[in-house]
């Protein structure tokens, strides 16, 4: 392999820990951790979708949000306004300030520096969000700049196949001997797939392949520890 390219969120670090600690800071329901990461997952769901929308010029930034919130705690049957989700997304952007890098991913990005690979990133949102996540992160640690790519910066976002043909283009990519890895299905095992690229599908939230999909991973993965083996075998 001579690219690696991988996603940020809840691939990198665990997303779900920012989300708990903001629940619980802000809501007053007793929840039990697997409630509470069930509404976690419900709230990346819409995201996903509410995201797709704000892409689309269909609803703004704002309402992609603090949307997510709104619906997954609608499904759960948890009274929320439009106050406490503006609230919610604030608290939540305040604690991803703490966020950390699986231990071991940590091992897995020395591993492929030291090794010579090419790495890189592909991440969806907006720019300055995304950006101090990776400061965050401390990534520069192991990869340049210019091998960071946030949709926002790009005007496209996965898993449309322009991002990636942005990036194909932007490092010269043998797609036979590149490959990306991601924690969404339909984000990042087809985003990849679809331009030739191997993907890993870092599937540590044990969600279904979607029915009727045209791709499927060459490989998934259920933790970091999975992935660092992946690499080491």
């Amino acid at each position: 392999m001579d690219t690696i390219i991988f996603d940020v969120d809840d691939t990198l670090y665990d997303q779900a820990q920012s989300f708990h600690l903001t629940f619980k800071k802000l809501f007053n329901e007793q929840l039990t951790d697997e409630e509470l990461d069930q509404l976690y997952r419900t709230s990346r769901k819409y995201s996903e979708i509410l995201f797709d929308k704000s892409e689309a010029g269909e609803i703004s930034q704002f309402e992609w949000q603090t949307g997510r919130i709104i619906a997954a705690c609608e499904d759960f049957g948890i009274p929320i306004d439009i106050e406490k989700a503006v609230k919610f997304h604030e608290v939540y952007v305040f604690e991803q300030q703490n966020i950390t890098l699986f231990d071991d991913v940590k091992q897995l990005l020395d591993k492929l520096y030291q090794d010579g690979n090419q790495l890189a990133i592909l991440t969806n949102g907006e720019e300055d969000h995304q950006s101090k996540k990776i400061r965050q992160l401390d990534l520069a640690k192991w990869i340049p700049k210019e091998n960071i790519f946030i949709s926002g910066s790009i005007g496209h976002a996965k898993p449309k196949r322009e991002v990636f043909d942005f990036i194909d283009d932007k490092l010269g990519l043998n797609g036979t001997k590149t490959v990306y890895v991601g924690d969404s299905f339909e984000k990042d095992v087809v985003g990849a797939k679809q331009v030739g690229w191997q993907a890993i599908w870092m599937n540590h939230r044990r969600r279904n392949v979607p029915n009727n999909a045209d791709f499927v991973p060459d490989e998934e993965v259920h933790s970091a520890k999975e992935l660092l083996e992946l690499f080491v075998k």
